[in-house]
């Protein structure tokens, strides 16, 4: 109720002592209450942007849990902690962390759904998209159907990108999802520029959307998108074409001089 009514520094007071209460107990009956209490700890320090403050107590409960087979309490705080490393953009330590943990079998689908897209998120930034996208599809199958939409948009955003990079252009089905569509309208757009290997409006969706891309944390991964944009282009010039010089290309794509065309 606090979180919801903005009264951080009264949620913060509140979630310290709650924490303060549940590290001092050792009762399995209470592990379901704690990965709540654990959630909720991590929100209110992300929400007054503190995460980096909590790191240490975080990864002192994943040890205690993971010596009492607390399975539910493992989960959310590896996700806790996943999310933590992601939110400052550690992607190196997010993964170490995955390869030297266990995610426990047995996790709630919910907390799977998320150990998945952070994995997905893991594995895109560091150029694995192969991964990445088999993580992503996995994510959207354990999230809830009818609920949960937010997470759905957002874990779909990253899945479109990642399949773009890839090489592949998203079905467009996936665009007039009712509870999707307008959510997914800019990442429309942006497929329609890659397909097309228009790098002008590629362009114009950069500006038109990026700070919302920003904000969906894809907009370094759309960026790399751009050579896809070029080679698609590139590819419908040589169908056009059967001699060309690079000076030409790089005139009619905009491209800053030759090389650049030539390079691609």
């Amino acid at each position: 109720r606090l979180l919801d009514t903005n009264k951080l520094e009264e949620a913060t007071e509140c979630s310290q002592q709650l924490m303060n209460k549940i590290t001092a107990q050792n009762r399995r009956t209470l592990d379901l209450i704690a990965s709540k209490c654990y959630f909720y700890h991590s929100r209110v320090f992300e929400l007054t942007n503190k995460l980096d403050l909590i790191r240490g107590l975080l990864h002192a409960r994943l040890r205690t849990s993971t010596l009492r087979n607390d399975f539910e309490g493992q989960a959310v705080l590896i996700n806790c902690l996943l999310r933590n490393y992601l939110h400052y953009s550690l992607y190196d330590q997010a993964d170490k962390l995955v390869s030297k943990s266990v995610f426990p079998e047995n996790a709630s689908n919910n907390e799977w759904a998320r150990f998945l897209y952070y994995l997905g998120r893991i594995k895109a930034a560091r150029l694995e998209y192969s991964d990445a996208h088999k993580h992503l599809v996995q994510a959207l199958r354990k999230a809830p159907q009818t609920a949960a939409v937010g997470f759905r948009q957002t874990v779909q955003k990253l899945a479109i990108v990642v399949e773009l990079l890839l090489g592949d252009i998203p079905e467009r089905a996936i665009f007039r999802q009712a509870q999707l569509r307008k959510a997914l309208a800019p990442y429309f757009q942006l497929t329609q520029a890659v397909r097309l290997g228009n790098l002008q409006r590629f362009g114009e969706v950069l500006e038109n959307f990026g700070p919302q891309f920003r904000s969906d944390h894809t907009f370094t991964l759309i960026l790399r998108l751009r050579q896809n944009v070029i080679k698609t282009a590139i590819r419908s010039i040589g169908l056009s074409y059967s001699r060309i010089s690079p000076k030409d290309i790089a005139r009619k794509l905009g491209l800053d001089s030759s090389e650049d065309a030539e390079f691609i």
